[in-house]
């Protein structure tokens, strides 16, 4: 987590009609999203978890299982959704598309089946009229611009699945018949990558026209959609608005003091910067330095400290950057001129730009590609949360001269399966002699929902540690920054908690998959002397921590058990897994500067029988 991140390429382009729009936005629409939460906070004071809960695809019924939905709009909405998926052998992603393509025109109080608008809610729910072949309008659905949730945190679109992946639990596998989902998740995020991003031509409001022509375009084959300027203009305006918002907290959360005392006390981080750019003197002697988000400028002091000719310290936030200014001001260090001897010339080394690193060229004179070295402390929790991979990218493109540095120039993303030491259940197992253990089922089941930002302690590992994703910082294309990674997680006995096992079976029990990072300081760049930086449960605490990803239940692991009961279930105690296999995606999520996460699940059996567990999503 950077001193403060610079934003994502498309907010300077804002055009200055839409941010007005922003601004004007009425009370009335604001009210309306209130009383729509109303509605949905209603339901949740009703005792039943939110997250669970599942609303009827065409009424205001909701239900606590996808199979109560379906039996539900079987009898009540001629809607047979099992007898539509296997006669027309929808996959994952037909099916999540459908959902979403039904809730979208039921909004409309329009017929999934024929897309005609109903004249009464009778007509609406039960279908009395003459519908469309599926075949025909399986196309209508069937189209990029349903892979978007309708709903947000829809639980239908991953718990539909369930039932089958318990009717064949105990049926072995194909390694092609992989789930899906993350190919849904990276699709969408393609689509808002491609025309939100990353094209340097692009700004806002291409991005949301071109977002609008892809809707658009979903007309031809069938669906209605508004095609005016009022429509455009409402894409234009929603999209500068979540990007203003998201913005200004997150900037603003580093206007605090508090959090960068944090950072600068997080001895792993400043000692692996400051050993890269103190002992390595050929590399930033004479050289001019460019430090994305330079929070109080500490990594920019370290480069004026070094040599450097100059430095550019880039920073988004109005505050940070005149607090920057005024530390390298009362050091000596900041950048003017001055004409004491009647001649002017520059004084001090480094230069404090107050703007995001895309608006660099608006602020001062700098020609492309002058760049020797581009420095940054850009990570985030897991890696990539807070998106500023992409600014620092953009930054290397735009001013890093060919054959320049990149301080870090290498990050990598690691793996491995946690024990119940992991987890809060043994606290709560012995609460001063009382079992409180209720409380830390409950904490480990909503767990399998929300990422916990937590440590880990390294002898709390109950498998070996796998790399999950490399990314080299030098070569690296923006669109990398998403990606789907598959690895197999083994047991491991080479750890303290070898001692708690079963001694006869040696089976333990793994909870979930642990997430950490390492950046790289190579000998690339760095000759003389160079560094990483680690956030691994082995290593002293950060204060970036881990990213825990807790399983709906644990699993049992076990090498080379030959003692298994060929009906138990696989990852059960009967029968241990001898491996976990997980496909994982990490992709930034349609809120900014946060990233989803799926995760899909199986373990392989001491006799090679496979089991799949259902799909898991993550939002951090």
């Amino acid at each position: 987590m950077a001193d403060n991140k610079s934003s994502v390429k498309y907010e300077e382009t804002v055009r200055p009609e839409d941010e007005e729009l922003v601004e004007q936005e009425t009370d009335e629409e604001e009210e309306e999203d209130e009383e729509e939460w109303d509605d949905w906070n209603e339901e949740e004071e009703g005792g039943n978890d939110s997250s669970s809960i599942i609303k009827c695809l065409f009424c205001d019924y909701a239900f606590d299982h996808s199979r109560s939905l379906f039996d539900h709009c079987i009898s009540i909405h001629h809607f047979d959704f099992p007898t539509i998926r296997r006669s027309l052998s929808l996959d994952f992603y037909s099916s999540f598309n459908l959902f979403n393509y039904i809730r979208s025109l039921v909004a409309e109080n329009r017929c999934w089946s024929c897309g005609l608008t109903c004249q009464s809610n009778l007509d609406l729910q039960s279908h009395l009229h003459e519908p469309l072949s599926l075949e025909e309008i399986k196309p209508r659905w069937n189209i990029e611009a349903y892979l978007k949730p309708f709903l947000q945190d829809d639980p239908l679109l991953y718990s539909f699945t369930e039932d089958d992946d318990e009717d064949i639990a105990e049926k072995d596998d194909d390694d092609d018949n992989d789930n899906e989902l993350t190919t849904i998740v990276r699709n969408c995020e393609e689509i808002r990558i491609d025309h939100e991003i990353y094209s340097e031509t692009e700004n806002v409001a291409s991005a949301s026209d071109n977002h609008y022509e892809m809707i658009s375009s979903s007309a031809e084959s069938g669906i209605d959609c508004p095609g005016d300027k009022k429509s455009r203009a409402y894409f234009r305006r929603h999209v500068a608005k979540d990007v203003k918002n998201a913005n200004e907290d997150y900037f603003g959360s580093y206007s605090s003091f508090g959090i960068h005392k944090e950072m600068l006390s997080d001895k792993v981080r400043m000692d692996a910067y400051r050993q890269a750019i103190l002992d390595n003197p050929s590399l930033i002697s004479g050289a001019v330095v460019m430090d994305v988000g330079c929070g109080t400028g500490i990594l920019s002091l370290f480069a004026a400290q070094a040599g450097a000719s100059r430095v550019i310290a880039v920073e988004a936030s109005e505050k940070m950057a005149a607090v920057a200014t005024e530390i390298a001001r009362e050091n000596g260090l900041l950048r003017g001129k001055s004409s004491s001897d009647g001649t002017s010339k520059c004084i001090g080394l480094v230069e404090v730009v107050q703007c995001m690193v895309e608006e660099v060229d608006k602020k001062i004179r700098i020609e492309p590609h002058t760049v020797d070295v581009l420095l940054s402390e850009w990570m985030g929790y897991c890696l990539l949360y807070e998106s500023m991979l992409s600014s620092v990218l953009f930054a290397r493109d735009r001013w890093l001269r060919p054959g320049g540095a990149m301080l870090p120039d290498t990050a990598t993303i690691f793996a491995a399966g946690f024990g119940k030491g992991g987890t809060s259940l043994p606290f709560w197992e012995n609460v001063y002699g009382f079992n409180m253990s209720c409380i830390g089922k409950e904490l480990v089941g909503d767990a399998a929902r929300i990422p916990i930002v937590d440590t880990v302690e390294g002898h709390d590992l109950v498998t070996n540690a796998a790399v999950l994703k490399t990314f080299d910082l030098v070569t690296m294309r923006p669109e990398e920054v998403d990606f789907t990674a598959s690895i197999v997680l083994e047991p491991s006995l080479s750890n303290a908690e070898s001692s708690l096992l079963d001694l006869e079976s040696k089976t333990s029990w793994c909870y979930g998959v642990v997430l950490w990072f390492e950046t790289g300081f190579t000998g690339r760049f760095c000759k003389e002397m160079p560094a990483v930086l680690s956030t691994s449960p082995h290593t002293p605490k950060t204060h970036w921590s881990q990213t825990i990803l807790t399983f709906r239940e644990p699993i049992a692991i076990a090498a080379g058990k030959s003692d298994v009961h060929r009906s138990a279930a696989i990852g059960t105690d009967g029968c241990p897994a001898t491996n976990i296999s997980l496909r994982i995606s990490i992709v930034r999520a349609s809120q900014h500067r946060s990233i989803d996460i799926s995760m899909e699940t199986s373990g392989v059996g001491p006799d090679g029988r496979k089991r799949s567990w259902p799909v898991q999503l993550f939002n951090l």
